[in-house]
């Protein structure tokens, strides 16, 4: 099975039940995977180099309150929201140690002063360094937003579905809907944003048919970006006695995405590392080409933006410069 698997792949078969099969493979031919989603990687990516983004947490506070998160509405955890002059004085650190792409992280928190906020750093900054790519991980907005975001500078937008069964979907992130997530996605095409999205590996509910649906889903938007990340049960929510999600599921997600869309940036993430040592050097072999540095949130509220665990792995420059070296890439 697992030799017709990769046969019908390398024939670019990327029919419901290759995916199916794929998503179950290991030892031998899970490496064979690996090494074709890593030659797909080397056609479009000729010079085998890793994106670095600094991300800084501009805030916690979430009008959420999804059951596999640490952070949302209900939970007992101090809100904090940096200010314009804070937000310019990060990325102009960030910037002094020659960084480029910066990835402005937050709850989802629709507030039109949040949003204010936001565009005018993002604005001023953007005066000012012209060749910074800002990248956005805010959440669900209004198209009206988006486009606010959009002409003060912001160059790319990352909003992940989750999940695609949108009964799943609505499970697990109580205050929100599919629908309103996909008009989202939606929403920043026509702004003009590149896009991200992606999903999560094994989420309490999931099958494996919801999982190829999400990489058929994955492939139908014209995304500069897509993403697997593991599902971890976080100690403050209510999935905190769930299962952790198979490592070796979503790295073979992650392979099959960089074989369906071998053109597009994905990243390898510290949850990955949470789950496994050397978690994200598996996500670099499996096709990933773009790295995360925690080096922008002051350390003293890094513990206020706790996402899928309060003992989340940060990882240092000098992991990312390690894996990187291992994994035979180079740091853009």
């Amino acid at each position: 099975m697992s030799h017709s698997t990769l046969k019908a792949l390398k024939q670019k078969n990327v029919l419901p039940e290759v995916i199916a099969s794929s998503l179950e493979l290991n030892g031998n031919a899970q490496k064979e995977l690996f090494e074709y989603a890593r030659i797909m990687r080397k056609k479009h990516f000729i010079d085998d180099k890793v994106e670095v983004r600094s991300v800084i947490e501009v805030s916690n506070i979430c009008s959420q309150n999804c059951k596999y998160c640490n952070m949302g509405n209900k939970r007992n955890i101090e809100n904090y929201m940096l200010s314009r002059s804070s937000i310019i004085n990060l990325i102009e650190h960030i910037y002094s140690k020659k960084r480029r792409f910066i990835l402005l992280q937050s709850g989802e928190n629709a507030e039109q002063s949040f949003i204010e906020t936001v565009s005018r750093a993002i604005h001023d900054i953007k005066k000012k360094y012209e060749d910074i790519i800002i990248i956005l991980c805010l959440g669900s907005l209004s198209r009206e937003q988006y486009l606010q975001l959009k002409k003060a500078g912001a160059d790319k937008y990352i909003l992940k579905f989750e999940t695609s069964n949108s009964k799943l979907f609505e499970q697990i992130k109580p205050n929100d809907s599919f629908n309103r997530r996909m008009q989202c996605l939606e929403d920043l095409f026509y702004v003009g944003f590149e896009v991200g999205s992606g999903n999560i590996i094994g989420l309490p509910g999931q099958t494996n048919e919801d999982i190829v649906n999400d990489l058929v889903l994955v492939r139908k938007y014209n995304l500069s970006m897509n993403s697997a990340t593991v599902f971890i049960p976080a100690e403050n929510s209510e999935f905190k006695d769930k299962p952790c999600g198979d490592i070796n599921k979503t790295l073979n997600a992650m392979a099959l995405m960089r074989i369906m869309n071998p053109h597009r940036l994905m990243p390898t993430t510290s949850s990955l590392e949470k789950i496994a040592k050397d978690g994200q050097l598996m996500g670099l072999q499996a096709g990933a080409n773009t790295v995360t540095v925690h080096d922008g949130t002051p350390q003293e509220i890094k513990p206020l933006f706790p996402i899928y665990s309060t003992s989340r792995v940060v990882p240092a420059k000098e992991h990312f410069m390690n894996i990187v070296e291992k994994a035979n890439m180079r740091i853009s």
